[in-house]
């Protein structure tokens, strides 16, 4: 890989550990200062909501803009807004609506930073380096997410402002990177007569009429929606069961740690098996474990199940997103990761609340049997999908020039 793509990707690896640091110290200090769970959960949530609200919008933008400015703006927004919080902590001003307003602007900012960098990834990397640059990044959020995970609340022990001082400090050091980044300038054309309502509408159109990513987007977000309501009755389940809250802390760290193996195993596999085999393989493997949490009572091995179903997932969306973004037109590239950053939000959000109907209405093991029936149906459909079948290989997939 070019210097340019290890600054951004050295750069990102420190944000995104501040960042994981910081969210897991945010609701604790948010219940610290008001007592209120509710109120708690309610800020926490604002992060979220506010990226899935821009998604959209970012998108366009990003794709009207210079990428490696949006970017620089981006982590000089974060740190900023970051830094505020810091000192009224210190001083003993921190307040509710300040922390609301740190977490919508860290919304916004990640909605504008995901599609800029992807974007301009495909621009810094060559074609034959790109599906291990999204191998890679996948294991930079993995890496960023343990790390920061692991510290957040050893800083928070330390003092309330510790872990967020921390993220200030990595959002200076990656804007630093980033200023040595040489990203080439995109190509832009005028779209529905400079409209932003215009350009949205375009993404969502090219999205859309491509058979591969719509076929791959209807399977992902189906078997996102399942996986995270099966993720949320497994802990419940646990709970139920007995099971140390130590030990549910590592069966959820183990997620974390085959992902991020499968990650780094991402480039070799990618070369070594067919688009369609590395798709419906991901499929196939969630179908055949995730029936077993029923017999499993212990939290270290719910956590080897966890990893098991972690290992392959980077291989598929080392294929699928790779294969996005050379399909992709440049001038639309932030558009199209705008619009499935949204739609995998949406995923991300409902599946969580239909886990806890499921769990609520028909008991633990039901909702898990359930939940692995919804996900042996989608793959059924992966398996024997013609579009699927016919994904092109990466080296085939032709780079738009337009």
């Amino acid at each position: 890989m070019n210097r340019s793509y290890r600054l951004l990707w050295a750069g990102q690896a420190l944000s995104t550990a501040g960042f994981s640091g910081s969210m897991i110290a945010f609701p604790l200090l948010v219940l610290a200062i008001t007592g209120s769970p509710a109120v708690s959960g309610f800020v926490l949530g604002v992060d979220a909501a506010a990226q899935l609200v821009a998604g959209l919008p970012a998108g366009a933008l990003v794709d009207r803009w210079n990428r490696k400015i949006v970017m620089l703006c981006c982590e000089a927004a974060q740190g900023v807004v970051v830094a505020s919080l810091v000192v009224a902590l210190l001083v003993g001003t921190a307040t509710v609506p300040h922390m609301i307003f740190v977490a919508a602007t860290m919304g916004v900012c990640r909605a504008l930073f995901m599609p800029a960098e992807n974007a301009a990834v495909a621009q810094i990397v060559t074609k034959e380096q790109l599906p291990t640059a999204v191998a890679m990044n996948s294991a930079r959020g993995a890496l960023g997410q343990l790390a920061g995970t692991a510290a957040g609340g050893f800083l928070y022990a330390i003092g309330r402002a510790a872990p967020f001082a921390v993220e200030v400090l990595t959002h200076l050091i990656s804007f630093v990177a980033l200023l040595f980044v040489r990203v080439p300038s995109q190509r832009r054309e005028p779209v529905e007569n400079g409209h932003l309502a215009g350009e949205m509408v375009e993404g969502l159109r090219w999205v859309w009429r491509q058979r591969h990513v719509r076929a791959t987007v209807a399977c992902a977000v189906s078997l996102n929606f399942f996986f995270s309501a099966y993720y949320v009755i497994l802990v419940v389940l646990a709970k139920e069961r007995g099971v140390p809250s130590g030990e549910i802390g590592v069966m959820a760290a183990m997620l974390g740690v085959g992902g991020l193996l499968g990650a780094l195993l991402a480039p070799r596999l990618h070369r070594m098996i067919s688009p369609y085999v590395s798709i419906a393989g991901v499929f196939w493997v969630l179908t055949v474990l995730t029936p077993l949490a029923v017999f499993i009572d212990n939290g270290i091995v719910l956590g080897l199940l966890f990893a098991g179903m972690a290992l392959l997932p980077p291989t598929a969306n080392t294929t699928i997103n790779t294969s996005q973004l050379l399909l992709t037109p440049d001038r639309l590239r932030g558009r199209m990761t705008g619009v499935m950053t949204v739609i995998a939000g949406v995923s991300a959000a409902a599946g969580p609340a239909f886990g806890g109907v499921l769990v609520q209405q028909f008991g633990g093991d039901n909702a898990i049997l359930l939940c692995a029936a919804g996900i042996a149906l989608i793959t059924v459909v992966v398996t024997v999908s013609p579009t699927m079948r016919a994904f092109p290989v990466t080296d085939r997939v032709k780079e738009p020039t337009a």
